[in-house]
């Protein structure tokens, strides 16, 4: 049974912020009263509002009618109103274009922030690191003089200490940057990064099943997979596509197995690997100190037979441990299609 959304908004009328009150306001009046409210709001403010709503929670009946005395007789018979990323959704699309609607949830789904510049503050430093280190120095220039210093002292902190260093050189020799060049940078950040961090956040029933399988043992997880086949192939593809399994853990860099490395047990890292194939070993070794690959060599080694049973458990953990992590923002991952499988 699926349990109420916890609320989040306090109880004291006055406490409430402008955004706050403007997003429980809104969620009262519903799309048909609410429309033309909205169609008055500029982008930026349809996005903060958005992003304080989406993150509502529950709202009590009392606090609504504290709020929206000229609405009492419209709202108390619906007793409270649910602030969630679907019902946002649905909303914005009633009244706004599609694609404005999906910008707005892209936006708010996505780090928060105001500006560009705002959100790319709130960006882990090794995962906005690892899509940069792909761009032009130039580029990266760019995006380090409009972010606060004390991130930009942790993203090139990270960077490969030569790019690092070119990048700063020319952030050294930079002159006020052109507003057209400055506006392509934030164009070209919006499409290839943010957008694919704000989808990552983004969850359907099927994303949610998929995290479900991906705990089963490989038996259990079979036959589910068998059944489901038999009664709906469509979803069945769609969950085996969403599913991020052990063997996806290929696809990460060399910073991100570093990472995942220092996060997971060295037990059950040595169980894991010890069925895992020797293209996924290598790729775990040669991230390792040679002295670290050979203490875990030997251990495996005097391991002797592993049960299938623990490999599965060890590299679901390890799964896991990556889960977590990308949702901290240290790591960013994805399984499914090429195209969404990684953002560097």
């Amino acid at each position: 049974m699926t349990k109420p959304a916890k609320a989040n908004v306090r109880e004291d009328v006055k406490s409430l912020t402008g955004p706050e009150r403007a997003a429980v306001l809104l969620l009262s009046l519903g799309d048909e009263h609410g429309a033309p409210i909205w169609k008055v709001l500029d982008d930026e403010e349809v996005t903060e509002v958005s992003q304080v709503m989406a993150n509502l929670g529950t709202v009590s009946s009392s606090l609504i009618e504290k709020l929206l005395v000229d609405f009492v007789s419209q709202i108390s018979s619906t007793g409270a109103v649910l602030g969630s990323f679907d019902s946002t959704e649905r909303l914005l699309t009633r009244f706004l274009p599609k694609d404005r609607a999906n910008m707005v949830m892209e936006e708010i789904r996505g780090p928060a922030g105001r500006t560009m510049w705002d959100k790319l503050g709130n960006v882990n430093e090794h995962v906005l690191s690892a899509y940069l280190k792909n761009e032009y120095p130039q580029t990266v220039a760019v995006v380090m003089t409009k972010i606060k210093p004390e991130h930009a002292a942790k993203v090139l902190a990270v960077l490969p200490e030569d790019f690092a260093l070119e990048c700063v050189s020319r952030m050294l020799r930079m002159e006020a940057v052109q507003k057209d060049i400055l506006d392509k940078v934030e164009i070209t950040l919006r499409k290839e990064f943010m957008t694919n961090l704000a989808r990552s956040s983004k969850r359907d029933a099927h994303e949610q099943m998929a995290d479900i399988f991906n705990n089963f043992d490989r038996q259990t997880e079979g036959r589910f997979i068998t059944a489901l086949e038999e009664r709906n192939k469509e979803a069945c593809e769609r969950i085996k596509a969403l599913m991020f399994t052990f063997d996806d853990l290929s696809k990460l860099d060399g910073s991100a197995i570093q990472t995942l490395l220092r996060g997971i047990e060295k037990n059950k890292l040595g169980i894991a690997l010890k069925g895992a194939s020797p293209t996924m070993r290598d790729l775990f070794f040669t991230n390792m100190s040679e002295r670290a690959g050979k203490i875990l060599k030997d251990d495996m080694e005097s391991m002797g037979p592993v049960r299938l049973k623990d490999v599965d458990e060890a590299q679901m953990r390890m799964v896991v441990v990556a889960k977590e992590l990308a949702a901290k923002g240290e790591i960013l991952l994805s399984a499914g299609k090429a195209e969404d499988e990684l953002v560097y």
